[in-house]
């Protein structure tokens, strides 16, 4: 009988201990079946300063659209008021610079202000200055971020950089790039760090809570770094870890030494 009762109390202690497991790794754990949660307006990727973009001008008649696309290595200064460079990427595809002002310089149509744009709004924008301009009557243009990256470091299974390839990302599929948290992630303190209007910006989100979709850094821009704080227990382990290696390294140096002072006296007396 005593040792059903051991049996079930083990059972019980597991059944717990699973439990406090869960409450503590599961993501988004107060949200109902069914239930609206409020989102964060959905955020496209936006234009800021030193952003690197292709911007391709079409038409069907090329030749119109070929001054709009010229590939040099370098604009001088005299042909550039703003003394931006391009550069020609691997694909063949001109890459220009969005300078520190939020401005964007195209051959022939000039400087354009896009901070804070979508890609689709700055071609638009482009697109319409063309027509305009009498220069071509069916331009159509088309702009890409060159490198657009986020950055996932902390306690995630594979940190480093990783390429956006679409207009929108939230911080749930960028830690998914990286292979999601360790058990050792702290999923209530996860921080976005911000470039945002020359000043750098944090935003703390608890992914526990779905209070998270409302945060302003649950929809990421490029650039964006998410770290994932380790838990107490974690860095706790990391420092008694390191105190252990030290001392190991210590006792087997003293070893050593030991080990050759007495060679060397037993060398001596011979």
């Amino acid at each position: 009988m005593r040792f059903s009762k051991v049996i079930y109390l083990i059972m019980w202690a597991l059944l717990l201990s699973s439990c406090t497991a869960i409450k503590r790794t599961a993501y988004l754990q107060d949200v109902q079946d069914n239930a609206a949660v409020n989102v964060a307006s959905e955020q496209q990727i936006r234009i800021k300063p030193y952003d690197r973009l292709t911007v391709v001008v079409s038409s069907k008649d090329p030749e119109l659209a070929a001054p709009f696309n010229v590939m040099t290595s370098y604009n001088s200064l005299s042909n550039n008021p703003i003394g931006q460079t391009s550069v020609t990427s691997s694909s063949g595809l001109q890459v220009r610079t969005v300078d520190a002002k939020g401005d964007l310089y195209m051959p022939i149509i000039g400087t354009l202000h896009c901070e804070g744009m979508t890609r689709t709004e700055l071609a638009d924008q482009i697109a319409k200055r063309i027509i305009d301009g009498g220069y071509i009557a069916d331009a159509a243009v088309n702009i890409q971020f060159a490198d657009m990256k986020v950055f996932v470091m902390g306690e995630v299974a594979r940190p480093g950089q990783f390429d956006v390839t679409r207009d929108q990302i939230t911080i749930l599929e960028a830690l998914a790039m990286a292979g999601d948290m360790t058990i050792y992630g702290n999923r209530e303190n996860v921080t976005v760090v911000r470039k945002e209007s020359g000043q750098t910006k944090t935003y703390r989100l608890n992914l526990l809570d779905a209070q998270c979709f409302a945060s302003p850094a649950y929809y990421l821009q490029q650039g964006d770094v998410v770290y994932v704080q380790p838990k107490k227990q974690r860095a706790a382990t990391g420092e008694i870890n390191q105190n252990r290696s030290f001392w190991i390294s210590i006792a087997s140096t003293l070893l050593s030494a030991a080990s050759l002072v007495m060679t060397i006296i037993n060398y001596t007396q011979r």
